[in-house]
């Protein structure tokens, strides 16, 4: 039996991106310069495309001036999660209309020029599908791809690299119904591939690199069809999300309700909705 492994590098020379650049075209030709020379480097079947959500955005015209920035953080709010007030300001982490929960609906100045804010992509599966497309006809190979941006965790300090767009690949396997290793069931496991692949694919394009771009290597068992459910699939659903609001926001609701509940007499949103119904 073959040793399991994978392998993971980045691909460098890319050029400053601008709004209208061809990604295909760019990110094809930074893949011949250094498979020119590192022949291993040449991309084959089974490989999957790791791509930093910036360089799509850049590419999609998604630049905002920083003055506007909240502006945009407003427009493309669903609802605010948790809301904090710090000396240096507010910080607002809420959903985007993607469905991602994320710091300031993940428009940054970060790795862009003076004056400018980015947002991210209107439809990161339709780009992720559309670049994923366009590389597989230049290279004639069937490739996966999978594009990032960076989360903050409930738990856990710091940030990490999540997919919010993928095409051609598996974005998590279900494992649920099946046994583990010493033959009792699993129930509640459900192993999210592309989270997984996009944190691995940042250890090597890290954040201050100027690599935006990775390669994995080794696990061609989870590239697949174009037609793949996408990231847009990893979203929780309001029902099964246990952890809606922030605290204060959760209290402030809750105490809310106990003041309703109190002005309508004592009774609960349940006892009241029994009686109606009697």
């Amino acid at each position: 039996m073959a040793t399991p492994r994978f392998t993971v590098w980045g691909v460098t020379g890319l050029p400053e991106i601008a709004a209208d650049d061809d990604l295909v075209a760019l990110i094809g030709d930074a893949v011949d310069r250094q498979a020119a020379g590192e022949p291993d480097d040449r991309l084959q079947d089974g490989d999957i495309l790791v791509v930093t959500s910036k360089i799509v955005s850049k590419a999609e015209g998604r630049q905002v001036p920083a003055a506007d920035r909240e502006k945009a953080i407003a427009q493309d709010t669903v609802r605010i999660v948790a809301e904090r007030v710090h000396p240096g300001g507010v910080t607002q982490i809420v959903e985007t209309h993607h469905g991602l929960i994320m710091a300031a609906a993940g428009i940054d100045t970060s790795n862009v020029p003076d004056g400018i804010a980015l947002r991210l992509p209107e439809d990161p599966d339709r780009s992720a599908h559309s670049l994923c497309a366009g590389l597989r006809n230049r290279f004639s190979v069937k490739l996966g791809l999978i594009i990032t941006d960076t989360l903050g965790r409930p738990w856990r300090v710091g940030q990490t690299d999540v997919a919010i767009g993928a095409a051609g690949v598996l974005v998590s396997d279900d494992l649920r119904g099946g046994v583990d290793a010493n033959g009792r069931p699993l129930q509640v496991t459900i192993t999210v591939l592309a989270d997984e692949l996009a944190g691995a694919a940042d250890l090597v394009k890290g954040k201050a690199s100027g690599i935006p771009v990775a390669v994995v290597r080794g696990l061609a068992r989870l590239v697949t069809d174009l037609d793949a459910p996408g990231a847009r699939t990893l979203v929780r659903s309001v029902d099964e999300d246990m952890f809606r609001f922030g605290s204060a926001e959760a209290y402030r609701l809750g105490y809310d309700a106990a003041l309703a509940e109190r002005r309508d007499g004592g009774q609960s949103p349940t006892k009241r909705h029994e009686q109606h119904q009697d």
